[in-house]
């Protein structure tokens, strides 16, 4: 209320700019990303950056592009921290599916994978000319990859030490941290102290370690637990991808499980997390096996699977998870996208394998997983959480909807959270169910990101800071995209600015590509 006043009051004075605004956006609701209430003021615009913000803009500005908001909310620009975009964002830069969502900021190279070559890729991004802004962080798969192979054995010291190259070279090149994915090749053979060794270096230069943790059912307290530690012993901000817990016999421990991070803050830690608003996690089919069976990737698998005896195995290491697990099949396990017959998007593991003639039991259903596998990988939906826990993580104020996506390209059936994250987030738990509110919500996808992932002068509505700028109708605006019928994307963004140029006009993308890299700059 206090700085509401203070806007009303003496609005002239957040504005520093002698020069002339591009735009004035007059008439809206200001939500300015601090968690504050909304307020009334006009926002002007110059080149990339706010110039002002304040009452009478439009006559201080009398050339300036005039926005009537018409009373609708006016925040800054969307920050998702968990996107998989490295190669679908030259594929179609103009990210429909992140842009219609009001996603103005991503950051990629989540869960171990980034680009080998942080620079050439940052340097990509911006002779591309894309749509949205890029951060990107160094993937430790990608690293340990370059390293060492796709070995299940201990670095050398000599393999360490390039590991340590490359890590300091990805952070002098713009990376804004390290991510693991720790059920992924090679990632998962890696001890807690490589990660560390690593994370030391990428705190050093400012940066934030983000984790697809090793586990997220049975053992999600061992996951976070190494998680806080690799923090505390690299004195590093962690972020924890995907916040959740896998399994119905893990269904309820989401008090447990938040209980680490909330306690890990009050020692005073620097732990966040990030989520998407649905119950089915999405990743390949190959997860399905047991670890010691990727070893070499998949061009080995399918050596060893030619082996009877090795065959045997991985099955039973198939049948022992499902059984800790509590599932009697594959009927949650959905296929986004299968390459070598695409038929199979949208059916479960247990439709296909009665579509194939296969018997109703589970050793027919984990054969058809590796007759899959022998020809490629899959990328798969998995229904497997609970709506319980997922409300109870949304309700804490140190976490960030994040969608887990790439850009997408039309194909398959892909999980809807690519489409409509942050929508569904303002319809379905802000409006309809008030789990949490308006400008809550938007705090924890401007200014929290913002903060957490060091980018400078981005997620709030200020004087100096760039124009990455919403305007939308809290009452009207909402996610489309739903597993029977995923390509359709967010209605309500009217419009978008990204870095002072609009890129959404009433509703539509008019193909401007105004994004920029974003590098840790230290």
């Amino acid at each position: 209320m206090k700085k509401s006043l203070l806007v009303l009051l003496f609005g002239f004075f957040f504005t520093t700019s002698n020069g002339q605004a591009d735009y004035v956006i007059t008439n809206g609701r200001i939500v300015d990303g601090t968690g504050n209430g909304w307020y009334r003021a006009d926002v002007a615009i110059q080149q990339n950056k706010i110039i002002g913000v304040g009452k009478g803009l439009a006559t201080k500005y009398p050339a300036a592009t005039i926005i009537d908001a018409k009373n609708k909310i006016v925040s800054p620009g969307f920050i998702d921290v968990h996107a998989h975009i490295e190669e679908s964002v030259f594929k179609k830069p103009t990210a429909e599916n992140y842009i219609y969502d009001g996603v103005t900021s991503v950051v990629t190279g989540n869960c171990g994978s980034g680009a080998d070559d942080i620079a050439a890729f940052l340097k990509s991004i911006d002779s591309t000319k894309t749509s949205i802004n890029v951060a990107t962080l160094a993937g430790h798969n990608t690293i340990r990859r370059l390293g060492m192979g796709l070995e299940n054995r201990k670095a050398t010291a000599d393999e360490m030490k390039k590991m340590e190259a490359l890590m300091s070279k990805a952070m002098k090149d713009g990376a804004v941290g390290l991510s693991t994915g720790l059920i992924y090749l090679p990632g998962m053979y890696s001890p807690t102290e490589e990660i560390v060794a690593l994370s030391k270096i990428a705190a050093a230069s400012g940066g934030v370690y983000a984790t697809h943790m090793r586990n997220e059912g049975n053992r999600v307290h061992e996951a976070i637990d190494e998680a806080l530690t690799i923090g505390r012993e690299a004195k590093i901000p962690v972020q924890i991808s995907h916040f959740k817990v896998t399994g119905k016999n893990n269904w309820g421990r989401s008090t447990e499980t938040l209980g680490m991070v909330e306690e890990a803050r009050k020692q005073g830690f620097d732990v966040t997390i990030d989520q998407y608003p649905y119950t089915a996690s999405s990743t390949n089919l190959a997860v399905r096996l047991p670890d010691w069976a990727l070893e070499g990737g998949l061009d080995s698998l399918r050596v060893k699977m030619k082996d009877p005896s090795i065959r045997k195995k991985i099955l039973d290491g198939m049948r022992a998870s499902q059984k800790k697990d509590k599932q009697k099949d594959y009927s949650f396990a959905v296929v986004a996208w299968y390459g070598p017959d695409t038929t199979m998007s949208g059916k479960s593991i247990t439709q296909i394998n009665i579509e194939k003639g296969g018997r109703k039991n589970f050793l027919s259903e984990a054969n058809l997983i590796l007759d899959m596998l022998a020809k490629a990988n899959a990328q798969m939906i998995y229904h497997t959480m609970n709506e319980k826990d997922l409300v109870y993580f949304m309700k804490y104020p140190f976490n960030m909807p994040a969608a887990d996506a790439g850009i997408s390209d039309g194909k398959g059936m892909p999980h809807p959270r690519g489409f409509g994250t942050n929508s569904r987030v303002l319809a379905r738990y802000v409006r309809e169910q008030k789990v949490i509110g308006l400008e809550e919500a938007i705090r924890r996808m401007t200014s929290l990101p913002a903060t957490k992932f060091n980018l400078k002068d981005r997620g709030l509505i200020m004087e100096g800071k760039y124009a990455d700028i919403l305007i939308f109708d809290e009452s009207t605006i909402q996610d489309k995209s739903v597993y029977e019928n995923p390509h359709q994307y967010t209605v309500g963004m009217e419009y978008v600015f990204v870095n002072g140029k609009l890129v959404i006009k009433d509703g539509q993308h008019n193909g401007t590509r105004s994004g920029v890299a974003l590098r840790n700059i230290q």
